[in-house]
């Protein structure tokens, strides 16, 4: 469990009108990086470019992103832009979180606002291949939904991902999101027509997911 887990919602909370807390500044996270069992979650920075470019530049990570590819001084400019996306306040803005194992950064997080006035907030992730398969990613996306619900008081969150993409898939269902659409066909890359596949958690679900994991580890 991350270290930002807020005391949990009641029921009534869940069910009121929507009340995302903005505005929200990624400076919090820079006096107090987030942390799980083995990664340290900071604001992306502009000299995290080197490690970026690593899995920004593979194949195998661009099959399932929508990212064209870019040459290496390209790549650095995206970085540094998405470094300095830095404050949720309106539709649209996004925040990126590098995730730090070791003194490297093998991939990077996002929270972004689908809607402030419905309280629905969408998360996203990329992560260097090389560390596939070592739960890591489910450790960084599970602070993503500790941040959305509990600092941010998301009534929604919602991934949408390729629907080839057997990994995130199997990601979002080990956080507890459930499948909710198929989008046939909904964008052209790569040469191809592609399937979105969308998950969803309300607020009320991750409650009741973190209070289960609370019994089970009582403080």
């Amino acid at each position: 469990m991350s270290t930002i887990l807020h005391a949990l919602p009641d029921e009534a909370a869940d069910a009121g009108p929507p009340a995302l807390r903005l505005p929200f500044d990624v400076a919090e996270v820079e006096h107090r990086p987030f942390t799980t069992a083995r990664m340290t979650l900071r604001p992306l920075a502009a000299y995290d470019a080197d490690d970026v470019w690593e899995y920004q530049r593979l194949p195998e990570v661009l099959r399932y992103i929508p990212w064209p590819e870019r040459e290496h001084d390209e790549a650095r400019e995206h970085t540094e832009a998405r470094a300095g996306m830095r404050r949720l306040v309106a539709d649209g803005d996004a925040i990126f979180l590098a995730m730090v194992l070791d003194g490297r950064v093998i991939g990077d997080l996002m929270v972004r606002i689908s809607s402030a006035q419905h309280a629905r907030l969408e998360i996203g992730w990329v992560v260097h291949p090389d560390f596939h398969g070592r739960g890591l990613a489910t450790e960084g996306a599970d602070v993503l939904l500790d941040l959305a619900f509990g600092r941010l008081a998301a009534h929604r969150v919602v991934a949408h991902l390729d629907a080839r993409n057997a990994a995130s898939a199997g990601l979002c269902e080990r956080l507890g999101m459930r499948r909710e659409a198929t989008l046939v066909e909904e964008e052209y890359n790569d040469g191809e027509w592609q399937d979105t596949a969308s998950y969803g958690m309300l607020r009320r679900e991750w409650r009741a997911l973190r209070a289960g994991v609370a019994t089970r580890n009582p403080a």
